[in-house]
């Protein structure tokens, strides 16, 4: 996998004060974990990190990080560990990043893509049912996979992939239930709505109550006779 060489520069600020002077100035305030050890606070370049965790690697990219430090520069190999976004603007307000050994395997979420046409779709009127739409694995960094291909060709109706079911190539070890369904596929199931119900029962019941008026009526009429 490329490494991606991202400029940061080390701060002393803190606090939601100097964060939002930050963003204003197209700075997104983040944080560099590793272990226990005390974490590197910076800032990173709006638009260079979103270009980042737009490449084809996504957020499992391995970022090389040039801290501009007000004592010495220095370089961090790191991952994305988490993304926060506005919750109304969706624009990136933190990130945070681990600081990873080329020479360790790390445990990272990868997504599926799901190539080929099913028989069971195309051929026996079957719905495909995605359950899962990443998978965890461990592995080297530079080996991550950019995400983990699934093919469909020869599923058929009543048939699943599971856990197990799936390879990927190079040292790469997907975890996991093995037994855990990723994909299946089955016929459609159809549910009565509750307004036809309803709507049936309405009807069924309509007739007693016009037969139970009509012997009302017969008896009002037998004794007004009788009177």
């Amino acid at each position: 996998m490329e490494k991606i060489i991202l400029k940061a520069i080390e701060r002393e600020e803190t606090g939601k004060g100097s964060s939002k002077r930050f963003r204003k100035e197209g700075q997104i305030p983040a944080v560099v974990y590793k272990g226990g050890k005390n974490a590197t606070i910076l800032n990173v370049e709006q638009k260079a990190l979103w270009q980042v965790i737009h490449t084809g690697a996504g957020e499992n990219a391995i970022i090389s990080l040039d801290i501009e430090g007000k004592e010495k520069n220095k370089s961090k190999t790191v991952i994305l560990k988490e993304v926060q976004h506005h919750p109304v603007k969706d624009t990136i307000i933190h990130v945070d990043f681990q600081e990873i050994s080329l020479k360790e395997k790390l445990k990272v979420n990868v997504p599926i893509i799901i190539k080929g046409e099913a028989p069971g779709v195309t051929e026996e009127n079957g719905v495909l049912n995605q359950i899962e739409w990443e998978l965890e694995v461990e592995c080297l960094p530079t080996e991550i996979p950019e995400h983990i291909i699934i093919q469909v060709d020869d599923l058929h109706l009543n048939e699943a992939i599971h856990i197990k079911d799936i390879t990927v190539e190079g040292d790469v070890s997907i975890l996991g239930d093995p037994e855990q369904v990723v994909l299946t596929i089955a016929l459609p199931t159809v549910e009565e709505s509750e307004e036809e119900d309803d709507g049936l029962e309405s009807v069924e019941g309509e007739p007693e109550l016009i037969k139970k008026g009509k012997k009302e009526e017969e008896g009002a009429e037998g004794e007004s006779k009788g009177e």
